[in-house]
């Protein structure tokens, strides 16, 4: 009996599943603590001086190590996920709200509306979002809400063409199309039938698209246009701890690894919320 309980298949759900999902919940988890509740997982400060450790190697007292001026690496990483994330996180919320105004606008104010407000889309679209990013803090000067705003302006152009898409099929749908003839208003039949349905899909998609906000955010952070020391942000303190990494690797190495594992795991729960909607919506 035991042997053939053994030897039972796995359901299906679960081996859809597979383990990555839970591991990456998992972290999505830790990220939270850490940025909300950063001393339930340390007591060392990420401020804190101790010229006597610098440039100690990970061990049991220093997990992650010290800087160069004896900071607490594990703690600095910790700490430094509220700034980092909030980067991700305000900049794909400008950008969703942007995108959805301009998607909107194009959708339903005429046909000049679209033609000018796509053109432009398609213009700021065609350059690089780095770039676009970096001519936009160039311009606004630096500073979390300025690199906020500079990725929004960089990637809200996409986001607005697939509220534009789906504002136009959703504007020729029936419930639309009732409430027209019943005699709604036009305000209120955007915000109650047009908006929650065309948004929809644009949700899940900023879900993907926050982990490359949080790599952009991180890389104009790194070159120095993001919260300036001593905060700990990830961004910073790569850009801090490439001065020694032939020295004192973990410097770099484990900011990086935060960054990397941050934007994946997002990215994964991101994507099978898309294929999970992706199905629903098929049926």
């Amino acid at each position: 009996m035991a042997q053939l309980a053994l030897a039972r298949p796995v359901p299906r759900r679960l081996r859809a599943v597979g383990p990555t999902l839970p591991a990456a919940g998992a972290l999505l988890v830790l990220l939270a603590l850490a940025a909300l509740w950063p001393q339930l997982l340390t007591h060392a400060s990420p401020v804190a001086t101790d010229p006597a450790a610098a440039l100690t190697p990970p061990s049991g007292a220093h997990w992650f190590g010290t800087d160069q001026l004896g900071r607490d690496l594990y703690a600095r990483v910790l700490y430094g996920a509220r700034p980092s994330l909030l980067l991700g996180l305000g900049a794909t919320a400008f950008a969703v709200v942007g995108g959805t105004v301009l998607g909107l606008a194009a959708a339903l104010g005429g046909r000049l509306a679209d033609q000018v407000l796509m053109r432009a889309a398609d213009v700021l679209l065609a350059l690089p979002p780095v770039l676009l990013a970096l001519l936009a803090v160039t311009v606004l000067g630096s500073g979390a809400v300025n690199v906020m705003l500079a990725i929004a302006i960089a990637t809200a152009p996409g986001y607005a063409r697939i509220v534009r898409a789906e504002t136009l099929v959703v504007r020729r749908s029936g419930y639309v199309e009732a409430a027209v003839g019943l005699g709604v208003p036009r305000p209120l039949v955007v915000l109650r039938h047009v908006l929650p349905n065309a948004v929809g899909p644009m949700l899940v998609l900023a879900t993907i698209g926050f982990g490359g906000a949080l790599i952009a955010a991180s890389g104009l952070s790194f070159l120095g246009l993001g919260p300036q020391p001593p905060s700990p942000e990830w961004g910073a303190m790569l850009s801090q701890g490439r001065s020694f990494l032939q020295t004192a690797w973990w410097i770099g190495v484990f900011p990086g690894a935060a960054i990397t594992l941050s934007a994946l795991t997002v990215n994964l729960v991101g994507r099978r919320l898309q294929r999970r909607f992706t199905r629903r919506t098929a049926r």
